[in-house]
């Protein structure tokens, strides 16, 4: 099947579909059973079944199940926000005295959860280019992972996922990367020697806008415990579902950081036009970067134009296109504010992958707690406007951005 309709057909529905085509919304806190003896066999992992929300619903176990599929991994975990699907991911795997090599090219949560690790002894050492050389010079004896975001957030910046991959499986770590910007529809990271893929599910897995939620994706290709990994204990017996497995039972369940039943259903109904809405916005992307290129006053990065660095990657990687962020800086934060100011169809809001286009100044915002050094390596100027494009009529926002943009002169 190709990507439209593996949407749609890759997971059946369950044995006791009474023929709906979403799976029903279990909103609910607790399952009842008719023993103890069969609630004390759920509950202890020796039979199948549900026994309260918090470690498990059968909506949200369609929603895990649909992603674990389009992203070609063993299984998955929803989560609360993307935020509890980072952080989760990282204590599962790091304890006091690990150190995670990072791109400094993050989003501005990320880099405040790394600077928190640090009180629980994990140590974060941010690269501002993480690639297969730069990675394998960083390593240390320490060292448990690797982190990068596919494509960076609002940087712009694209990671050579097989060569991050051989950095670190030469050096028996696992390569975590959250994919939220490129989606599957670009890439499955996994395909490509990822051990862990992440995902803002609120973001263009919704669509919509309204369902804050993340994801982890066990890619089942990683050997967990032994040297590198002793705190993996009686887990490392599961094998490829080691991760998983742990992830499940011990640091996900304890801190509660569960995804609603409702907000899963929202996922799923947002992740069966993902295609369709990625198709549509990266092309928009891609025509208002072109017109960004020929405007005077601003200057633009985006991933699929000839003339970013990372072109290339874009075409090999990403199936020939840039993802649906544009950057542009305005010339001064004063015009960057006009220009946002302006505009009539953009919204000014800290979000991306809506339906509608969305703006922001990223130094004032999201990386208002970072320093100067963390918002230059993040590609973030007091100038910069992120652009989280759309699927309105590409001509409609050229000549929108065109008319903010005199304004400012």
């Amino acid at each position: 099947m190709k990507f439209n309709t593996s949407l749609l057909h890759t997971v059946k529905p369950d044995k006791n579909s009474r023929g709906e085509t979403l799976p029903p919304v279990y909103q609910v806190s607790a399952f009842a059973y008719d023993s103890a003896e069969q609630l004390e066999k759920v509950f202890n992992n020796k039979a199948a079944g549900y026994s309260y929300t918090r470690v498990g619903n059968p909506t949200v176990d369609a929603f895990e199940k649909r992603v674990a599929a389009l992203e070609g991994g063993i299984g998955a975990v929803a989560c609360s926000s993307g935020m509890a699907a980072i952080s989760t991911t990282l204590m599962n795997i790091l304890q006091a005295g690990d150190e995670v090599i990072v791109s400094s090219g993050l989003f501005g949560g990320t880099i405040e959860l790394f600077e928190d690790l640090s009180a629980f002894g994990i140590t974060a050492k941010f690269l501002d280019t993480v690639t297969y050389e730069t990675v394998c010079a960083a390593m240390t004896e320490r060292t448990k992972a690797v982190f990068t975001e596919l494509i960076g957030n609002p940087k712009l910046d694209v990671a050579d996922i097989a060569g991050l991959a051989k950095a670190c499986h030469e050096n028996g770590i696992p390569l975590i990367v959250d994919s939220t910007t490129a989606t599957p529809y670009l890439v499955n990271p996994l395909k490509l020697g990822a051990d862990i893929v992440i995902h803002s599910s609120s973001k263009y897995i919704n669509g919509g806008g309204n369902s804050i939620s993340g994801i982890i994706v066990d890619g089942g290709s990683f050997k967990w415990g032994g040297g590198n990994f002793p705190q993996f204990g009686d887990f490392a017996k599961f094998g490829i579902f080691a991760f998983i497995s742990k992830l499940r039972n011990r640091i996900w369940r304890n801190t509660g950081c569960c995804i609603s039943p409702f907000n899963a259903y929202m996922n799923i109904v947002g992740l069966e036009t993902l295609g369709l809405r990625m198709e549509r916005c990266c092309e928009n992307a891609l025509k208002l970067a072109e017109f960004f290129e020929q405007t005077e006053g601003v200057t633009v990065g985006y991933p699929a134009l000839k003339s970013s660095p990372y072109y290339g990657l874009s075409q090999t990687e990403l199936s020939g296109k840039g993802g649906a962020i544009v950057t542009i800086r305005a010339g001064s934060r004063e015009k960057a504010f006009a220009l946002m100011n302006s505009l009539k169809y953009a919204s000014i809001a800290t979000n991306i992958g809506d339906l509608r286009t969305l703006v922001i100044h990223p130094a004032s915002t999201i990386y208002t707690h970072s320093t100067e050094q963390q918002r230059l390596s993040a590609g973030v100027y007091d100038d910069s406007i992120r652009i989280s494009v759309g699927i309105e009529d590409a001509d409609d926002l050229i000549e929108d951005f065109a008319q903010a943009i005199e304004k400012t002169k």
